[in-house]
């Protein structure tokens, strides 16, 4: 615990030695954190995407900006409190020093190595696997089920069938691909979401801004 305050330092002091500046002068830090920031950030809390208001959607409830509400601890459960305390203990373990064949560690190995530092025995990797464990299989389950409602909306019931087999297939292509090859899949089609649902946003700023002050008016009157 006393190692958090320094962490938190170390990772601010980083971002502005001289070699950080240098490097957000010619553009390449800067273009590869925003670009690995945004697109990990998405995977995380799916802010922007329009794919979490589908499960919201389906919440029975005559108060929409109330379950808006609920909806957003889950971006600040995700990012602010699970991926700050996995990047702490990546920092204060000293995990991201650690080098595999001459290369630094990173994802899974990653936060395996550092929960492995961090806790007695073989914990960590214990810890790590279980998480992904249920990670993956809830990731699968949700994003299933956005599809499906997609399609059911294009098509009505007749494709969820068929989209359920396909989801199948594709899942164990993914499985048998190069880890690069699905992440860069997966980043495109999820800008290709995000940038008809930041444009919806935009179009409807003025109706959520409406509900929202509704209903804290309802609130304060009781």
């Amino acid at each position: 615990m006393h190692k958090i305050p320094a962490a938190i330092g170390f990772i601010f002091q980083s971002a502005l030695t001289g070699t950080a500046a240098m490097g957000g002068f010619l553009g390449a830090t800067i273009k590869m954190a925003i670009q690995k920031g945004v697109s990990r950030g998405v995977f995380s809390n799916e802010s922007g995407l329009g794919s979490a208001p589908i499960a919201a959607a389906a919440a029975k409830t005559t108060v929409p900006a109330r379950q808006a509400l609920v909806s957003m601890t889950g971006t600040f459960i995700d990012t602010i409190i699970i991926c700050t305390m996995t990047g702490l203990v990546i920092v204060t373990t000293g995990a991201w020093t650690v080098l595999a064949d001459g290369k630094a560690l990173s994802g899974v190995p990653l936060t395996a190595q550092a929960f492995s530092t961090g806790l007695p025995g073989t914990w960590g990797n214990f810890v790590v696997t279980i998480g992904i464990l249920f990670f993956t299989y809830s990731t699968l389950i949700g994003w299933s089920y956005y599809g499906e409602k997609c399609l059911e909306y294009l098509v009505g019931v007749r494709g969820i069938k068929p989209y359920r087999v396909l989801w199948v297939i594709v899942v164990v292509i993914g499985t048998q691909s190069k880890l690069a090859l699905v992440w860069n899949f997966a980043d495109i089609m999820n800008g290709l979401m995000a940038v008809p649902n930041l444009i919806a946003l935009l179009v409807l700023a003025g109706a959520v801004a409406k509900e929202t002050k509704e209903f804290e008016s309802t609130l304060r009157t009781g």
